[in-house]
């Protein structure tokens, strides 16, 4: 092919003019590198993210919280919600949670949960009869009736109240009835706690 010339001459004019041949492919090539160097430096850095609890499967308001409710997922630390759960296992939750849903205080039973009403007075109230308990739903908008049981007389003691929570639990004991989570003004709610003392509490949906 190049006569006269010593064999490792040879092999080198031959190397140039491969390399002649495929000079566009290479430069393309190294043309790419570069331009995925540039990228990856320019690139801005993975957003910064924290752990939250979220539902792992659609939850109803009431529910006692396991292990098994809630996975951990990591989650943009610039869009998470304030007060976030940390340890949620044997809480109530206080109104239905979505599947992927993220868990926060003001979704569970406690004091956090007056975060959410502010203005408003949380508070628990007994109904006698657990059955109507069972009824309600977070969310529902209720009127509280007092009857008193030696005369009959009948009187609303809190108009349009929010229920919050429904616990699916009921206790043993003598007090009987269900607990119901409700927010109510802070005149209502004095009522409500005198009359639930010595009078039948019920409830009466409103529109």
């Amino acid at each position: 092919m190049f006569p006269g010339l010593p064999p490792a001459r040879r092999r080198l004019r031959a190397v140039r003019q491969q390399l002649r041949r495929r000079r566009r492919v290479i430069a393309a090539l190294l043309t790419a590198c570069a331009v995925l160097a540039a990228l990856r430096t320019v690139a801005p850095p993975p957003p910064e993210t924290v752990d939250v609890l979220v539902a792992a499967r659609d939850l109803p308001s009431g529910a006692v919280l396991d292990d098994d409710d809630l996975v951990r997922r990591a989650f943009p630390a610039d869009l998470a919600p304030p007060d976030l759960a940390e340890a949620a296992a044997g809480r109530v939750l206080a109104g239905p949670m979505g599947r992927g849903e993220v868990l926060t205080d003001v979704r569970l039973v406690g004091p956090s949960l007056a975060d959410a009403r502010p203005g408003e007075t949380v508070m628990p109230v007994r109904l006698p009869d657990a059955g109507m308990a069972a009824l309600l739903r977070a969310g529902d908008r209720v009127d509280l009736v007092a009857t008193d049981p030696g005369t009959g007389e009948t009187r609303v003691v809190a108009s349009d109240v929010t229920v919050l929570a429904t616990p699916t639990e009921v206790p043993d004991g003598p007090a009987g009835g269900a607990l119901v989570v409700v927010a109510a003004s802070a005149d209502e709610a004095t009522a409500v706690a005198s009359a639930a003392l010595a009078q039948f509490l019920t409830v009466a949906w409103n529109r």
